[in-house]
């Protein structure tokens, strides 16, 4: 390759959103994970028990649409919460195909010890961004999501 074509490929990549986006989000889980690791969880992982605790009886497409996920994807990432006895998936008494989610009380309990470390995580992010810069990245953020939502 040329010179001058590494130098344009090197320009085009550095110029993709997607790419930015996530290396940014890679960079964010590694702290995350790490400090959530004690616990024996990952970010997705305290993520999901998180958000099923807070939508008790929550269906797998309804969350996977929540958190914009392929639900073949979240099927996947609940197998472990799932064989650790965190979260249980019942057949939903109107539609028997579809499963509804709940947290078991072990899995409030190991969102709850994790607590802490994904206080520390959200505490350092905050540290790094600043004051300025931590909110204007949620707005942006929020925005993007937003705006391509219909995309």
């Amino acid at each position: 390759m040329s010179q001058a074509n590494a130098s344009s490929t090197r320009a085009a990549q550095s110029a993709c959103t997607c790419l930015r986006l996530r290396k940014a989000a890679r960079r964010v889980s590694q702290i995350y994970d790490h400090a959530l690791a004690p616990f024996g969880l990952t970010v997705t992982q305290f993520g999901l028990l998180g958000h099923i605790k807070t939508l008790d009886g929550v269906g797998i497409g309804t969350l996977a649409e929540t958190l914009v996920m392929d639900p073949t994807t979240l099927t996947r990432n609940l197998k472990p919460l799932e064989a650790r006895k965190f979260v249980v998936a019942v057949a939903d008494a109107r539609d028997r195909r579809n499963r509804n989610l709940h947290l078991t009380e072990a899995g409030r309990a190991a969102l709850a010890a994790a607590r802490p470390g994904w206080e520390a995580a959200q505490s350092k992010i905050a540290g790094i961004l600043g004051d300025k810069e931590g909110p204007q990245l949620a707005a942006i953020v929020d925005g993007l999501l937003t705006k391509l939502a219909d995309a």
